[in-house]
C-alpha cells in the first residue's frame, strides 16, 4: 500500500509502505523548487552511489510529473518525482551516515563568515565539494557534523572544482538554499576569480564568449589511453551542436611578467562546468598547474619558445582562486566575502612581486 506523508495539512511526499519493491513518489516542496534532480537525490538519498543514480535516470526509471528527466532537470514546487526501488549492488549497500570526528572543527576553521542563515567557507585546494567515484572526504559529507537534532543540516548552494580554492557558499536551510540558488540562476551573484595564466592575454581587458559542450572525441586526458574519451572535459562547440551551451566570461589583466605569465581577474557571467579553465585554454592562455586544460599541442609555439616558458619554482598545482562573492542576502543587505590566497598561490605571488592590495580592474567591467 502507499502511505502519504503530510505536514501542516499539505501532502509533501508519497512513499511506499511495506512494499520495498514498489516505486515511491515524492512531491516537491517550495524549499526544493529550482533544485537540480541530481542534487535533490543527494539530499534525499545521501548514500545512493552516483553510478546507480545515472543508471536509473538513463533508463527512464526516474520520472518528473510523469515525464522522463535528466540529472540536470530543474524541479518546480508541486511537481512529483517517481523514484524506483533503490537496490544497491552487492557489497555497495548504503552505510549509516555519521559525521567523522573533527569535521565540525574543520568546517569552523574554513569559515570566513557566518550568520543565522549562511556559512561562507574558504575551501582549500584538493578538497572535493561533493562525493564521486573514489571520493570519501568532501565538504558535503563534512556538513553532516553540523546537523541539528532533527537531522536537518546545512546545504551546498553552488560548487567549486576540487582543485579550485576559495569562497564557497552554504545555506543553513533548504528554504534559504532555494532563494540563494534562484539568485545564482538569475545572475544576481557576482563572482570574481583570480588565476595565474601562461602568457599575457591581449587586449588587457575583454570578454570571452563561446559555446561549450561536455566531452571530446579522442581524449588526450592525463592518464587516459589512446581512443578514450575525456567525458569530463569541456570543449569549444558551435551554436546548435548537441548539448552546446553559451558561456561568457569577463577578464582583466591585473599584473604581468611579460611575456611569460599574467595575473588574471575573471568574472564568469554564466556558470558552465570548468568554464574559466576551458576559456583560458581556448584563448591560448591556460591556467598554470591545470592538468586537464593545460595540454599544449605539439605544434604550439609556446612549447618551444623560451620567452613563453613558465619560470621554474612554481608548484604544479592549479592556480585558480574563487576570490570574492557578492550577492543579496535573502533577509536583506549584501553578502560580500573575500578569500585569501591559498599557500601555493601566495608563494607564486611573492615570487613575482604581485601585490594583492592592488585595485582589481575587473570591478570596473560592465555586467555583460
Amino acid at each position: 500500500m502507499t502511505r502519504f506523508m503530510r505536514k501542516n495539512g499539505d501532502v509533501i511526499a508519497a512513499v511506499a509502505a511495506a512494499e520495498p519493491d514498489k516505486a515511491a513518489v515524492y512531491e516537491i516542496g517550495d524549499d526544493e523548487s529550482g533544485m537540480r534532480l541530481d542534487r535533490w537525490f543527494r539530499r534525499r538519498f545521501p548514500d545512493l552511489p552516483q553510478s546507480h543514480l545515472m543508471k536509473i535516470v538513463r533508463r527512464g526509471e526516474v520520472r518528473v510529473s510523469g515525464r522522463r528527466a535528466d540529472v540536470s532537470t530543474r524541479l518546480a514546487a508541486g511537481e512529483n518525482v517517481r523514484v524506483p526501488p533503490l537496490r544497491m549492488p552487492a557489497g555497495q549497500g548504503p552505510a549509516v551516515r555519521r559525521a567523522s570526528p573533527g569535521d565540525r572543527e574543520a568546517i569552523r576553521a574554513m569559515t570566513l563568515f557566518e550568520d543565522r542563515d549562511v556559512i561562507v567557507l574558504d575551501k582549500p585546494y584538493g578538497l572535493a565539494v561533493q562525493g564521486g567515484s573514489g571520493t570519501k572526504r568532501h565538504v558535503d559529507g563534512m556538513l553532516e557534523a553540523l546537523a541539528d537534532k532533527n537531522g536537518e543540516r546545512p546545504v551546498l548552494v553552488h560548487r567549486l572544482d576540487r582543485d579550485t580554492s576559495g569562497v564557497l557558499l552554504i545555506a543553513k536551510s533548504r528554504k534559504i538554499a532555494a532563494e540563494l540558488g534562484a539568485t545564482f540562476r538569475s545572475r544576481g551573484a557576482k563572482k570574481i576569480y583570480w588565476a595565474l595564466v601562461e602568457g599575457v592575454p591581449k587586449p588587457a581587458q575583454g570578454r570571452i564568449s563561446m559555446f561549450l559542450a561536455k566531452g571530446e572525441g579522442m581524449g588526450e586526458a592525463r592518464g587516459a589511453g589512446p581512443g578514450r574519451a575525456d567525458l569530463e572535459r569541456m570543449r569549444v562547440a558551435k551554436h546548435g551542436d548537441p548539448d552546446a551551451q553559451h558561456s561568457l566570461t569577463l577578464y582583466a589583466v591585473v599584473d604581468k611578467v611579460a611575456p611569460r605569465l599574467a595575473w588574471l581577474s575573471m568574472r564568469p557571467v554564466t556558470g558552465r562546468t570548468h568554464q574559466l579553465r576551458a576559456h583560458c585554454e581556448a584563448i591560448g592562455h591556460p591556467i598554470i598547474g591545470d592538468p586537464k586544460y593545460n595540454r599544449k599541442a605539439p605544434n604550439d609555439p609556446a612549447r618551444s619558445d623560451p620567452l613563453r616558458a613558465v619560470p621554474p619554482g612554481l608548484d604544479p598545482m592549479l592556480h585558480l582562486l574563487a576570490r570574492r562573492l557578492i550577492l543579496p542576502h535573502p533577509r536583506g543587505g549584501i553578502i560580500d566575502v573575500t578569500a585569501p590566497l591559498p599557500a601555493h598561490m601566495k608563494k607564486s605571488f611573492a615570487m613575482f612581486g604581485f601585490d594583492v592590495s592592488e585595485r582589481d580592474p575587473i570591478e570596473d567591467a560592465p555586467d555583460e
